[in-house]
């Protein structure tokens, strides 16, 4: 029995020795140091897009009768891209020009008109001023006088007619004139033509395809306003602002790095994906450029001089401004609540008040850690 009670004692004796070596044990923890000239970069995720891209097309319906542009070439203002079948077209404006010709002969017509009811009026004139002068004098009748005024006013009457004919003429002059200039118009739109100095992405029909009125037959870009649309944690793009430098990596040339801008920020954040839009201009990009190829931006916010940056794990009950962390004050282990600022590309964020004299920061939270445990720094394992 004297046996039995030792070895138990002995037994107990080597668990609590255990035990204490296990959770009293001094743990080995790594700590923030502080760093100098710290560059503060949000990260973002985005693609190759370009701020003019249009999809032209007809603004009328019809066959496809020549395409003169394919993918992928160069076009310049004003050249000939498409055209479509114009027979029935054509005849309208023809049918219009006749009907400009036809009003011009009825002007001249209704001009003629009106010279020769002037000559009668002078004619009538005349001969009612003498018919006048002869009544005063009693040498001619009052009947006869009357008659001539009559006549005179008859031909007056008939000059009114007669400019008032020219009139109504030259008003369906000018309305046939305008019919021919629509119909001239609506032919115009059966040739499709570049809006600017452009490249070509895509060519959506082929000759013989009959298109409706807007559809799409190419897309266009301007190849001088392509640049890169990123998407950023709306977490972090607080810090963003127009003028920004950035690094771009394009997925096609990972070894290459380019040179942004910010150019616009988008007002309207993915209420999905929880991120704001970008738009960062490109300095040195290749002169090909590819549309959505996937890219990724660092965009410099600010610099320190100096500042104690803390990997995000390290950080418990997070809100983006203050969070707990396990400190070393006198080599033991004590949780302090920071307040934190600004956040870098590497999942870090910078301390910016809160941290008790002497403490340094754990980087990431330790296995075992306990409020007032020992602990030593060195590299954690």
């Amino acid at each position: 029995m004297r046996r039995i009670w030792l070895s138990g004692l002995l037994l107990a004796a080597a668990v609590a020795v255990g035990f204490l070596f296990f959770t009293e044990r001094p743990l080995t923890v790594a700590i923030v140091q502080p760093e100098h000239d710290v560059a503060l970069r949000i990260y973002g995720l985005g693609t190759v897009e370009a701020r003019i891209l249009s999809r032209v097309g007809f603004e009328v319906g019809a066959a496809l009768t020549r395409l003169s542009a394919d993918a992928g070439d160069s076009v310049a203002k004003g050249q000939e891209l498409a055209i479509l079948h114009s027979a029935e077209q054509e005849a309208r404006v023809a049918r219009a020009g006749a009907a400009v010709t036809a009003n011009e002969a009825n002007l001249a017509k209704a001009d003629a008109a009106v010279v020769r009811a002037r000559a009668v009026l002078a004619q009538r004139e005349a001969a009612n001023r003498r018919q006048q002068g002869l009544a005063l004098r009693d040498v001619a009748s009052v009947q006869r006088a009357e008659e001539a005024q009559r006549d005179e006013d008859v031909a007056r009457a008939d000059l009114a007619v007669a400019e008032a004919d020219v009139a109504v003429i030259r008003a369906q002059g000018l309305d046939a004139a305008a019919a021919l200039r629509q119909e001239e118009a609506l032919l115009a739109h059966h040739r499709l033509v570049a809006p600017y100095d452009a490249l070509i992405v895509a060519r959506h029909a082929e000759p013989g395809t009959v298109v409706k009125a807007g559809d799409a037959i190419f897309t266009l870009i301007d190849p001088a306003t392509v640049w890169i649309q990123a998407y950023v944690d709306e977490e972090r793009a607080g810090q963003l602002a127009l003028g920004q430098p950035g690094t771009i990596r394009l997925r096609s040339q990972p070894a290459a790095e380019f040179h942004g801008t910010i150019a616009r920020i988008g007002i309207e954040s993915d209420r999905v994906n929880e991120e704001r839009r970008v738009w960062l201009t490109c300095a040195d990009c290749p002169a090909e450029m590819f549309l959505g190829e996937q890219a990724e931006v660092r965009i410099l916010t600010g610099t320190r001089a100096s500042a104690l940056m803390v990997p995000e794990v390290a950080i418990t009950g997070f809100d983006g401004h203050r969070g707990t962390v396990w400190t070393v004050q006198d080599s033991r282990l004590a949780r302090v609540g920071l307040t934190f600022g600004a956040r870098d590309d590497r999942g870090r964020v910078e301390v910016t008040g809160g941290l008790p004299e002497g403490a340094a920061i754990v980087t990431s939270p330790p296995k075992g850690a306990a409020e007032g445990r020992r602990a030593r720094v060195g590299e954690a394992p």
